[in-house]
């Protein structure tokens, strides 16, 4: 870990923990060595932060995300490269970001990819279609998939802006479930819906977990 994500996990961790009552589960699913992808569902903006915050302090493991590319201005866009995020352009079939990340892979790293490719409009109805992005790193590099659950960001900061609407400390939950193994064999379209339907339906246990432990029925 460098200096950026020793200082800034724990950090992000506490403040999140100030701004959310938070519940976790599964975050010994993340393996202390070796390439994983985490693959959660997305309810907001922040939930890429608040994923990597747990992984960064609970199991000491930074994460390469994939990052729209638009946000890599200013001091941020700064933050963001020493953190060694991957820029991403949405609806182009960026490669160059999936190289990027196939090579994090290979170097054993943490890779974060948001299977739904960008924010729900509505987090309380059923996922988005799964994009073939991660089956396309994760199938013949065979990685394993953490699908990982969270529910309760879109509480303080909801697709359409921040949020300080009442409760002041919402519940947060992110559930992290056991590792899915992909079979490693070609990139053909089969596997591909293959694997991202089998994602689908583990993704979707645990956002339903996430959503009990957060006290809001499934």
């Amino acid at each position: 870990m460098n200096w950026i994500w020793a200082v800034g996990a724990p950090l992000v961790r506490a403040v999140i923990g100030l701004v959310f009552r938070v519940r976790i589960e599964g975050v010994e699913h993340v393996p202390r060595t070796g390439a994983v992808i985490l693959a959660p569902n997305h309810v907001s903006v922040i939930d890429g932060p608040a994923v990597s915050a747990v992984t960064g302090a609970h199991r000491r493991r930074p994460t390469h995300n994939l990052i729209a590319s638009e946000v890599f201005a200013g001091i941020i866009g700064w933050i963001l490269r020493q953190a060694r995020q991957i820029p991403i352009r949405r609806g182009t079939g960026d490669t160059g970001a999936l190289d990027a990340a196939t090579r994090a892979i290979e170097d054993g790293w943490v890779v974060g990819i948001f299977p739904e490719g960008k924010v729900n409009e509505d987090p309380r109805g059923p996922l988005q279609r799964i994009r073939s992005g991660l089956t396309r790193v994760a199938v013949p590099t065979s990685t394993p998939v953490v699908p990982v659950g969270i529910w309760g960001t879109h509480r303080r900061w909801p697709r359409s802006g921040l949020s300080w609407a009442r409760p002041w400390r919402p519940r947060l939950a992110i559930v992290f479930g056991e590792p899915l193994l992909p079979s490693g064999d070609d990139v053909d379209d089969a596997e591909v819906e293959a694997f991202a339907a089998r994602l689908r339906r583990h993704l979707v246990r645990q956002v339903e977990r996430a959503r009990s432990l957060s006290g809001e029925p499934p």
